[in-house]
């Protein structure tokens, strides 16, 4: 996968290059990224010019707070997850814990993410950090046309890294004032480690059999399968 330093756009790469099998996932096709609320000129003419599809998994609140900055762009709105980011952290879930509800909630939206990838168009997917939501579907879609495991998993530890690190200080910090007791707060709102996604699509296939599977369980047609891995994969 390749980091894109682009001003305005927090946490964005083009996910080409990982292996399948013999090929490779196919470059200028599936990105993701943060949310494009800050999106300037420089940002505008990436959006405009390499992208045609853009993918936004977070709810109405967030896209209310932070609604995108460059006008024009087509945008499919698919939130992921009922409930709001406040109501988790408030609950305490971990990580692993928002994993699946994603994965067992939204199996239907993340259908509906992969059916826009399946139609081979440049396509961005964000949520608001592109750490949980934008991580879990994406590694789904790569690991649903065999893309090599540990890059799948390599890709989306790498969110961490691309976080600033002030916005993490200054997160860590309000949320050990006014959520003392909640343990897992401060992973959920700062954190990609490996082990969890590791985790999750190991538990996923004990499941359903494959990640494909699961998709096909969930709605998405043999066909529309063959066509992600079309649109994916060289």
């Amino acid at each position: 996968m390749t980091v894109l330093a682009i001003p305005g756009i927090t946490n964005l790469r083009d996910v080409g290059g990982m292996t399948v099998g013999g090929s490779r996932v196919r470059e200028g096709v599936l990105f993701r990224s943060g949310h494009l609320s800050r999106a300037g000129a420089e940002a505008q003419s990436f959006l405009t010019e390499r992208v045609a599809h853009i993918v936004d998994l977070r709810d109405d609140s967030e896209v209310l707070a932070e609604p995108c900055a460059v006008a024009g762009l087509r945008i499919a709105r698919v939130p992921l997850f009922a409930g709001s980011i406040a109501s988790f952290l408030l609950g305490d879930v971990s990580l692993a814990g928002l994993y699946r509800r994603i994965v067992d909630d939204g199996s239907d939206r993340i259908v509906q993410v992969v059916r826009i990838l399946a139609a081979g168009e440049p396509t961005l997917v964000h949520c608001t950090l592109g750490k949980d939501r934008t991580g879990v579907s994406v590694a789904l879609a790569l690991a649903a046309v065999g893309a090599d495991r540990e890059a799948i998993i390599e890709d989306y530890a790498l969110t961490a890294s691309q976080l600033p690190e002030s916005r993490n200080r200054a997160i860590a910090k309000w949320l050990e004032e006014r959520l003392p007791m909640a343990q897992n707060a401060i992973s959920l709102a700062t954190e990609s480690p490996a082990p969890v996604m590791r985790e999750l699509l190991a538990e996923i296939e004990a499941r359903h059999g494959s990640i494909a599977d699961y998709l096909i369980r969930a709605g998405l047609r043999r066909e529309e399968l063959d066509a992600l891995g079309e649109a994916l994969v060289e």
